[in-house]
């Protein structure tokens, strides 16, 4: 009766159908499970809280038309008409095929006055397509687009299995449909919960999550891949940030490809979940009441947490990622609820992982084994120098080169101090080409991202040694990492 078909919206509403008849499939869907979630959608499309909030979905629809605040009926008529034209024995119309399924479109005009092309729906019944009358790109200027009754009780669905972040929808699809319908439940047993509160109340608004849009995605998919650890299927996903009211469509959207999925399913497991627990907890909004007083505020709760939103930037924005949250580098920033102002070399050397780091460097930057090697090898030897020797002149150097060629001096000038003791270079010039150098004298050009690796191994074991915690105040400020 129903599957999926590819399109993020209408697949979402499906998904919405799936989970409110608590099916595992939509294949598995029956007429009786249509008709439940019709009953429900109904009951509350037409009234308080959800009639205000399908604005943003369902604009200038009998659902939210003012000028049938004084006559309920006109509501419920329609709401009849469009949630009920996937009953079997509707007249279907020749030759003209629902884009979304490829069944015949129904033979209905999707308002009360019987006076839009049957089977055309418009802005009004799909979010983000064009009004009535609006023949722009479409075939032989026959304006709407064809539904079967199906894909408009999908589509009328979508509200219902999407958060509601900052007045827009958010949905979320995949292309493993079990993540799909996985996030459809989650948001909708959310908004029944939410439905059912307002209506208690009296309130006439939905309540939306607390969370900033992407702190609510990533947080939102660690709960789903927790229950899902039994699948190995590589899954990426696409969420989709809409709004279709009249005041103001539109639509952002952010992919999150398979890659990141599979570090942010890895991270959790055993050997990475203890320090990358500690570093999400060091990414949440910070009290600024809690900054000020320096006294713990008991009623705040963040609303974001940076590294979740800086997730959604990955992979373009790999090298900065790992700058800023796996090496702790500061950022400057105007509010004083950033946490990443705060953030230190010294002062969350305990975090420092170079096993989450080579996790993201196989997972999300697809580094070759060899060339991590070499990276972890170098910062062994080099903590082991500044261990042996107490050397924080050169720690100091080492962290502030900001120039390829002072790094290459000053790596150049601890290797002649070696040998002068008798003691063999700190690196070879194969392994310095293979970390640093595409040839001789032509730098990669993320030699930087080589450097902060090599400086994450290096404070990683200093730390494990001792030496971090005893030279706090000689070591330079991390804020001079800051680009």
């Amino acid at each position: 009766m129903l599957n999926y078909t590819g399109h993020p919206f209408v697949d979402v509403g499906i998904a919405t159908i799936t989970a409110f008849a608590e099916k595992n499939s939509p294949v598995e869907l029956t007429i009786e499970d249509l008709d439940r979630i019709a009953d429900y959608m109904e009951q509350n499309y037409i009234v308080d809280p959800l009639k205000s909030f399908l604005n943003v979905a369902f604009p200038n629809s009998g659902f939210t038309n003012p000028a049938f605040e004084k006559t309920p009926e006109k509501r419920r008529e329609y709401a009849r008409k469009i949630l009920r034209a996937y009953k079997p024995g509707r007249p279907q119309i020749s030759g003209q095929q629902c884009i979304f399924t490829g069944t015949p479109a129904v033979a209905v005009s999707f308002d009360l006055n019987d006076k839009l092309p049957m089977g055309r729906a418009f802005r009004q019944h799909i979010p983000l397509t064009t009004g009535e009358d609006v023949i722009n790109f479409a075939p032989y200027g026959n304006a709407g687009l064809p539904l079967s009754g199906l894909a408009l009780l999908a589509i009328h669905a979508l509200p219902l299995g999407c958060a509601k972040v900052s007045g827009r929808l958010l949905a979320v699809h995949a292309d493993n449909p079990e993540y799909t319908l996985k996030f459809a439940k989650r948001f909708l047993e959310q908004n029944r919960r939410n439905i059912h509160s307002a209506r208690q109340k009296g309130d006439k608004k939905l309540a939306e999550g607390h969370y900033r849009m992407g702190t609510m995605l990533i947080d939102t998919l660690i709960n789903i891949e927790s229950t899902l650890h039994d699948t190995d299927d590589p899954v990426s996903i696409s969420a989709y940030h809409f709004s279709n009211s009249g005041q103001g469509a539109d639509l952002q959207v952010f992919h999150l490809p398979l890659e990141i999925i599979d570090f942010i399913a890895d991270v959790h497991r055993a050997d990475y979940a203890d320090k990358w627990h500690k570093i999400v907890q060091r990414g949440w909004q910070l009290s600024v009441k809690k900054i000020s007083n320096k006294e713990p505020d008991e009623s705040f709760q963040p609303s974001f947490n940076v590294l979740y939103e800086d997730l959604l930037l990955l992979p373009e924005n790999s090298r900065q990622f790992i700058r800023r949250y796996f090496l702790r580098t500061p950022t400057k920033t105007r509010r004083a609820d950033d946490p990443r102002g705060f953030y230190s070399i010294t002062s969350d050397a305990d975090i420092v992982s170079w096993s989450i780091t080579e996790l993201f460097l196989r997972k999300v930057m697809l580094m070759t084994k060899e060339r991590i090697a070499l990276i972890r090898e170098f910062g062994d030897r080099l903590a082991e120098y500044v261990y042996t020797e107490n050397d924080t002149g050169f720690f100091n150097q080492f962290l502030r080169c900001k120039d390829y060629f002072v790094l290459r001096a000053v790596l150049i000038k601890l290797s002649v101090k070696l040998l002068k003791a008798n003691k063999g270079p700190i690196i070879s010039f194969d392994a310095y080409v293979d970390i640093f150098e595409c040839g001789v004298d032509l730098p990669y050009s993320d030699w930087r991202l080589a450097k902060d690796l090599v400086l994450i191994r290096m404070v990683e074991r200093l730390h494990e040694l001792g030496w971090i915690q005893r030279n706090v105040d000689e070591i330079a400020d991390s804020g001079e990492l800051e680009e």
